[in-house]
C-alpha cells in the first residue's frame, strides 16, 4: 500500500501554492479598486478577507462541501454495508475511519473530502448503495480512500473554496462596475470596465486551473491504489462501466464540486460537463484496471 502515500508531500505544497496564488490575487483585485475609488481602506479589506478565506479553506473545507452537495451523515443503522465495507478497507489501508456521508441522489457516485485522514469523509449517493453489488462498492471506497491516503482530499477540498470565492468576488467586482460611481474617471478611462473585461475572460482559464490542479494522473493513481487495496481491480472497473453506463446526471451538479467524485455529477452529453472534464473517460480506467489482472 505504500503507492497511496508516494505523492502526499507534493499534494500538501500545491495546496500551499493555490492558497498564495488566491492571496496574490485578492490582494491585487484589492489594489485596484482601492486605487479608483481612492480608498485604501479597500486594500486592507481585501488582505483581511483572502486571509480569513486561506484559514477557513484549509479548516472548514470538509464542512462547506458537505453543505453544497446538500450531504448528511450516514447513520450505520440505515446503511450498514457502507460502514462495514469502510471499516474493513480502513483497517487493510492503516488509515482511521473516515466519517461517512450520503447525498439523496439516485445518480450513483461518491466522493471524499476534508483537510487529512485524521478529518477525512467519505460521502456516497444513495443510487450508488442501491445499484453497486458488495465487490464493486468496496472498488469505490477502496478508490476514495486512496484519495485520503494520499492527501488529494486537500487539495481537492480548498479548490472548491477558494475558486468558488475568486467567481463570486468576481461577480460582485463586475456589477460594481456597471453600478458604482468611481474617482478615477479622468486617469485613463474606466479602469473597473478593463479590469471587468478581463475577469470574463479569464473565467475559462480559472476552470483550466481546476483541471490542472486536479489532474488525471491522479484519478489513475486512486484507481489503481484503490485496485492493489481491494486485490481485486475487476470490482472497480466493474463500478466504473455501470456507473458511466447509467450516465445519470445528479439533481443538483455543480462545476465548483465536480471534481471532487468519481464521475462527473453531469451527464456524459451535457456541454459544461465536456468543458469542465476533470475525469479521464471511463474507458480509459477500466482498461488500465484490467490490464492489472
Amino acid at each position: 500500500m505504500a503507492s497511496i502515500y508516494t505523492h502526499t508531500s507534493n499534494n500538501v505544497w500545491r495546496t500551499y501554492l493555490l492558497m498564495g496564488l488566491f492571496l496574490v490575487v485578492i490582494v491585487g483585485l484589492g489594489y485596484f479598486v482601492s486605487w479608483y475609488y481612492e480608498s485604501p481602506v479597500i486594500l486592507y479589506i481585501a488582505i483581511i478577507f483572502s486571509v480569513i478565506m486561506n484559514v477557513a479553506s484549509f479548516w472548514w473545507s470538509d464542512k462547506i462541501v458537505l453543505k453544497m452537495t446538500h450531504a448528511r451523515p450516514a447513520t450505520r443503522k440505515e446503511f450498514f454495508n457502507f460502514y462495514t465495507y469502510t471499516e474493513n478497507l480502513a483497517i487493510t489501508a492503516g488509515l482511521p475511519m473516515p466519517k461517512l456521508y450520503v447525498v439523496d441522489d439516485p445518480a450513483p457516485n461518491a466522493f471524499a473530502t476534508g483537510r487529512d485522514k485524521n478529518h477525512a469523509v467519505i460521502c456516497a449517493t444513495t443510487g450508488l448503495l442501491e445499484k453497486l453489488n458488495q465487490t464493486e462498492l468496496e472498488g469505490v471506497i477502496a478508490h476514495e480512500m486512496s484519495h485520503i491516503g494520499n492527501r488529494d482530499i486537500l487539495l481537492m477540498s480548498v479548490v472548491v473554496v477558494l475558486v468558488g470565492f475568486i467567481a463570486i468576488l468576481s461577480d460582485i467586482f463586475l456589477r460594481s462596475m456597471w453600478f458604482g460611481d468611481g474617482k478615477r474617471d479622468n486617469k485613463g478611462g474606466s479602469v473597473l470596465a478593463i479590469i471587468g473585461i478581463v475577469l470574463i475572460v479569464i473565467s475559462p482559464i480559472i476552470a483550466t486551473l481546476i483541471k490542472l490542479a486536479i489532474s488525471r494522473r491522479r484519478e489513475y493513481l486512486a484507481d489503481a491504489s484503490g485496485a492493489m487495496l481491494t486485490r481485486y481491480p475487476e470490482g472497480l472497473a466493474k463500478a466504473l462501466e455501470k456507473i458511466g453506463g447509467l450516465n445519470m446526471q445528479m439533481k443538483k451538479p455543480s462545476n465548483a464540486t465536480a471534481h471532487l467524485f468519481i464521475y462527473s455529477p453531469f451527464s456524459k452529453d451535457s456541454k459544461i460537463s465536456k468543458l469542465f472534464q476533470t475525469h479521464p473517460p471511463i474507458e480509459e480506467r477500466v482498461k488500465v484496471l484490467r490490464g492489472m489482472l
